[in-house]
């Protein structure tokens, strides 16, 4: 393995000047998922420097903005937990957040992170895409349903920085997360539900977390158990190492309807 730079920015500015300036750069913040690809060199390409945002003031905090809740992309899930305006705005991400990991992942983990690695099964994804969240860059605001892109893939431009997220408040979502055990499990299914305005974003049945599109618009017109049957049509589940795509589907429309009877 080559020899990998190690950058450290005194603030906001000098990090997004380094990172467009670096050939090869990749930001860390937390490093649960980063360092163990570095240490399992499944990084393609293999990264020639580490931008370390971790510390910078600029990304932290759970804060008011315009209207919305704004969280910095380098606020950890126990700061997420501990909020108080979290808890009163954003309450099914403060639940998401106690799902991953032990208390270390949580203490380390960052929302910016879970983003940018873009995994099918991140778990507070299908949250964000129920809340309508927005995802802030150093340059742009980009609606989170525009976001994913393909399998670990994001609208993100090669040398684009995360910032914050923000969430339109006022919004009651709930969810599940289903995996082999109660804890520090990768989910099988994960699910969001809002009822008004209707959303059912699902983790873990495709490519991309996803909003199940033909059950929003069956939830739309009230239509309960025509959302529960939709559901199945809308995800694309694989057979893995965790579960069957049969058993996904099955999961999925049993959730939404638990989800449905208490959303």
């Amino acid at each position: 393995m080559h020899e990998v730079t190690f950058l450290c920015p005194k603030d906001l500015q000098d990090a997004v000047r380094l990172y467009r300036t670096t050939p090869g750069c990749r930001p860390l913040a937390g490093g649960t998922d980063l360092m163990v690809m570095l240490h399992a060199r499944t990084l393609r390409p293999q990264p020639r420097a580490v931008l370390d945002i971790w510390s910078l003031a600029e990304l932290k905090g759970v804060r008011r903005h315009s209207g919305m809740l704004e969280i910095g992309a380098a606020e950890s899930y126990t700061g997420i937990i501990r909020s108080r305006e979290a808890h009163r705005h954003v309450p099914a991400l403060v639940a998401a957040a106690r799902t991953i990991g032990a208390a270390q992942i949580q203490n380390r983990g960052t929302l910016g992170g879970n983003l940018a690695n873009a995994s099918p099964a991140g778990d507070t994804l299908p949250i964000l895409l129920a809340y309508d969240a927005v995802v802030v860059t150093d340059r742009r605001s980009i609606p989170i349903d525009q976001f994913f892109t393909g399998y670990r893939k994001t609208a993100l431009q090669p040398d684009e920085l995360i910032t914050a997220v923000r969430f339109p408040q006022g919004r009651d979502v709930v969810f599940r997360k289903v995996g082999t055990r109660a804890a520090q499990a990768i989910s099988k299914v994960m699910m969001a539900v809002s009822r008004k305005p209707a959303r059912i974003a699902i983790g873990s049945v495709a490519e991309v977390p996803l909003r199940a599109r033909g059950a929003e618009a069956a939830l739309e017109r009230g239509d309960v158990d025509g959302a529960i049957a939709a559901v199945a049509d809308d995800i694309r589940p694989i057979d893995d190492v965790r579960s069957t795509a049969d058993y996904r589907r099955t999961v999925t429309q049993n959730v939404l309807r638990e989800l449905l009877s208490v959303g």
